[in-house]
């Protein structure tokens, strides 16, 4: 398909969603990463999970990056504002543990998939190859979501603490980024 073919099935709220997801997944890289540095000391088995969900984050990354040049769009300026951002926040979560860790994925995820529920629906008729591309990840982003739901511990420090304030930073993020 040709660039002006590729253009012509796009909206500008497309691409804008298609950048800013796409700096949202190097974040979420990054966050993994981060946590990483600290998960082998804590449990094996959550650093492995992590690993896991690292892998599908740069597989979202790679088909965000591909649907952006597909419409010969560059990426986010806020691109690597989500990457330092995500990696801090994962080194900080990863030092403080377990409940952390689960805490962090939990908050991003919630935030994370509301948006994309409304991405979905927001351009299923405006703009279906944006909307496929959304659609392509949710089951993953839930599956994060579920699983690291299932770590927190119940009545845990972290969770408390952590939920708002990642949640405050996500929302905070994605409105930034979309306005960049």
């Amino acid at each position: 398909m040709s660039v002006v073919a590729a253009q012509c099935n796009a909206s500008p709220l497309g691409d804008r969603i298609m950048k800013v997801n796409h700096a949202g997944e190097h974040g979420a890289v990054c966050i993994y990463s981060g946590q990483l540095v600290f998960a082998r000391f804590w449990d094996a088995r959550l650093a492995g999970q992590l690993r896991e969900f690292r892998v599908h984050e740069r597989r979202h990354r790679a088909l965000f990056a591909a649907e952006l040049s597909r419409r010969a769009h560059p990426r986010c300026r806020s691109y690597w504002l989500c990457g330092a951002g995500g990696f801090v926040l994962g080194f900080i979560t990863g030092m403080l543990g377990t409940s952390a860790i689960a805490a962090t994925t939990v908050a991003v995820e919630s935030v994370v998939l509301r948006h994309l529920e409304e991405q979905m629906e927001r351009l299923a008729t405006t703009d279906p190859d944006a909307a496929d591309v959304v659609t392509a990840i949710v089951a993953d982003e839930r599956d994060h979501h579920d699983r690291a739901r299932l770590a927190v511990s119940a009545g845990a420090f972290w969770p408390k603490l952590l939920t708002p304030i990642v949640s405050a930073s996500t929302e905070a993020v994605i409105w930034l980024g979309m306005r960049l």
